[in-house]
């Protein structure tokens, strides 16, 4: 008769757990000091990216900051001034010995400190791309769930063609039929704008919902909401197809797979199945996918911050590029470059809650 394994109880087991427990976090601690590592590598590549195209653009900041009327002399002066006399290299790395200790340069237009203008305008663009991303996640996903459920259905074939409506339609052409349909026809919405005048509500987060619900204002909440649903509803567009797709296409095939099909046989109701084993085995692609949209809304808000002018970070960015303002580009670059990686480290993270399967390797 095979001998059964002895099982390790008392002191000696919780020992054991303790370990394991320790092994786990040393593994997970080291996981992220490679990503910040590689957060490193990445800020490191796109601030040479920028620095030298922003430096190979045709025009001279000197003179763009005289006009016409500048002289030799001045324009000299001016250049010694912004460091601009010496080579690029030698202007590059003093920007990055400056930057490594918070200091990325005062703006060309402003004269405020660079990541002061980037701040300050970071949290509009913030609560534009949360509010999109929630109307895409909230639609996105039951809508790729209820197409799973009957593929080649009615309901599958009209959500198919509305997600190829949704990454086929151009931004700026529908932000404008919104805006002409429901802001200068209907006039049930604002045109534009973060809230009326004399409704703007103090300034704390910089987040005008956020604000005004901090405030106690329901009048400057609906204001600000208001304003809000244009614009959040034009950027959710694309991410919306792409949520519903990925959810779709993800469901159709975790439905197919022996445990789902155990858990039919064994008389489970279709609710359960579909949500705790088909939905939540779906889930990574989803959550990955709503992370890289995430990540690519908030570089991405450009076109609906112009239509709509919201002073977002979008709109600082192209504005400081036209103007040929390095040091509020460069700022807005890194910290968009910073935000995208910080998000997808965080995705990648989540798995461990996701997946115990995960956990355990």
């Amino acid at each position: 008769m095979p001998l059964e394994p002895r099982r390790v109880s008392g002191p000696f087991a919780r020992m054991r757990t303790s370990l394991s427990w320790r092994s786990d976090r040393s593994e997970l601690w080291r996981y992220i000091g490679w990503r910040l590592i590689q957060l490193a590598i990445v800020l490191i590549g796109v601030s040479i990216v920028v620095f030298f195209t922003m430096h190979v653009l045709p025009g001279d900041v000197a003179m763009l900051l005289l006009g016409d009327r500048g002289t030799a002399e001045q324009l000299a002066k001016l250049r010694l001034q912004l460091g601009l006399d010496q080579p690029v290299v030698v202007q590059y790395l003093r920007f990055v010995l400056a930057a490594a200790h918070g200091d990325f340069g005062t703006s060309l237009t402003s004269n405020r400190a660079a990541f002061d203008d980037v701040s300050t305008a970071f949290p509009v663009t913030l609560q534009l791309t949360l509010a999109a991303l929630t109307i895409a996640t909230v639609i996105g996903v039951p809508t790729g769930v209820f197409a799973s459920l009957r593929p080649g259905r009615t309901f599958d074939n009209l959500a198919m063609t509305f997600t190829l409506f949704g990454v086929s339609m151009p931004i700026f052409w529908l932000g404008l039929m919104l805006l002409l349909a429901f802001g200068a026809t209907l006039d049930w919405l604002p045109i534009g704008g973060l809230s009326e005048v004399g409704m703007e509500p103090p300034r704390i987060t910089g987040m005008s919902l956020i604000d005004a619900a901090l405030a106690g204002s329901p009048s400057m909440f609906w204001d600000a909401l208001r304003h809000l649903i244009l614009p959040a509803c034009t950027l959710a567009t694309v991410p919306l197809a792409f949520i519903a797709r990925i959810t779709r296409a993800e469901m159709l095939a975790t439905a197919t797979q022996d445990h789902v099909r155990t858990a039919r046989a064994k008389g489970l109701p279709r609710a359960r199945v579909i949500v705790g084993h088909v939905l939540r085995n779906a889930l990574i692609p989803i959550v990955t996918v709503i992370g890289l949209q995430l990540g690519l809304l908030l570089s991405g808000a450009v076109l609906t911050e112009t239509i709509f002018s919201l002073p977002g970070l979008g709109r600082l960015m192209v504005d400081s590029i036209l103007s040929r303002d390095y040091p509020v580009v460069q700022a807005g670059a890194l910290f968009i470059a910073f935000v995208f990686v910080l998000v997808n480290l965080l995705v990648d993270l989540s798995y461990t809650l996701l997946d115990p399967r995960i956990r355990r390797a």
